[in-house]
């Protein structure tokens, strides 16, 4: 993979941006309370000054039915000089259909901070495909709307990746987790989520270190690009550290084996340095998706690759975050990862 460029660092008195890409779920009446909440938590713990973009509060059918008006915000956000970040609302499941509307040189000639997860892997592989490397990390209304505050682990994370330009570093699993979902109705606004301890890493199979540049995903996601202009071509998984999560739809097991047995046919697999998991939202299927990766891994001759699963990313909360194209390092005997880029 041929590095990509890094965006500047954010500071405080920034203006960010707030896009729905996918989701319009901030512009429901009875979920708008929550994405404010999110927007005056990120400006008051970073300092930013946040503003929307034309859509990023249209109705929800709105959104839906105009893939055309999301894309434009998405162009109008990178083409302007004074935003300096853009941050996601919240994921969805049709992020795709913006595709025929991006001008991928907006994206190469105005580089900066792109946040975001989940269905926005999508909009990642239009920033990689325009060579701007991007962060896959929390959300507006997944994240940074958390009642009573976001969780001290995100915003350290956001503040290293964002923030900083020094190297990243080794990133240890959050003490606490939770895939809790209380419904976002302003009742709840003074209710907090229940956290449970965290187990640690846990080397799968492989030893020693390994390094690549990083690249994926949610792995659902990652698949819906195959065939399309934003699957990267074979030979950016050279050497690469990919890395995986899996939605709150928690894809049944026989699923999961399936899409990384097709990357096994297509000769990903073959070509990476190692792989890193998340923590599966609420953990459901934790067992059965190292069995499958173990099971597909061996397939394609890759039972001493080295892979590391059980990260704080994805789809349980806090997080941290992953750029693009920076180099990782999985240690399988110290059982750690580590991002040695800033």
């Amino acid at each position: 993979m041929k590095p990509l460029v890094k965006p500047p660092s954010l500071k405080p008195g920034d203006t960010v941006a707030t896009v729905s890409l996918s989701g319009g779920y901030a512009g429901d009446s009875a979920i708008t309370w929550r994405y404010m909440q999110g927007k005056e938590q990120l400006e008051n713990l970073f300092g930013l000054k946040v503003v929307e973009m034309p859509h990023t509060l249209s109705n929800p059918e709105y959104v839906y039915n105009h893939p055309e008006a999301r894309a434009q915000d998405m162009m109008e956000a990178f083409a302007d000089p004074e935003i300096k970040g853009i941050f996601t609302v919240v994921g969805g499941n049709d992020t795709i259909r913006l595709l025929p509307f991006i001008d991928y040189s907006v994206i190469r000639n105005n580089p900066k901070a792109f946040i975001g997860y989940s269905d926005t892997t999508v909009n990642h592989f239009m920033c990689y495909k325009a060579g701007i490397s991007s962060f896959y990390g929390p959300s507006i209304l997944s994240d940074l709307a958390e009642n009573l505050g976001v969780p001290e682990y995100t915003a350290k994370w956001i503040k290293k990746a964002l923030f900083a330009s020094s190297p990243i570093g080794e990133i240890k699993q959050s003490p606490t987790w939770t895939s809790e979902h209380l419904s976002w109705v302003i009742e709840n606004k003074n209710t907090a989520r229940t956290f449970s301890p965290n187990n640690g890493h846990e080397t799968l199979q492989g030893g020693g270190i390994a390094k690549g540049r990083l690249i994926g995903g949610c792995i659902e996601v990652f698949d819906w690009l195959r065939g399309t202009e934003l699957f990267p071509p074979i030979e950016d998984f050279d050497g690469a550290i990919m890395f995986f999560e899996t939605s709150e739809e928690m894809l049944p097991p026989s699923n999961f084996e399936y899409i990384l047995r097709a990357l096994g046919v297509m000769g990903v697999l073959e070509r990476l340095n190692g792989m890193v998991f998340s923590k599966p939202c609420n953990n459901r299927h934790y067992d059965e998706y190292k069995a499958k990766i173990s099971k597909v891994l061996a397939e394609y001759g890759r039972s001493s690759m080295p892979v590391l699963c059980n990260l704080s990313f994805g789809h349980c909360e806090p997080k941290f975050i992953i750029p693009y194209g920076a180099i990782g390092e999985i240690d399988c005997e110290r059982k750690a990862f580590a991002i040695l880029e800033g």
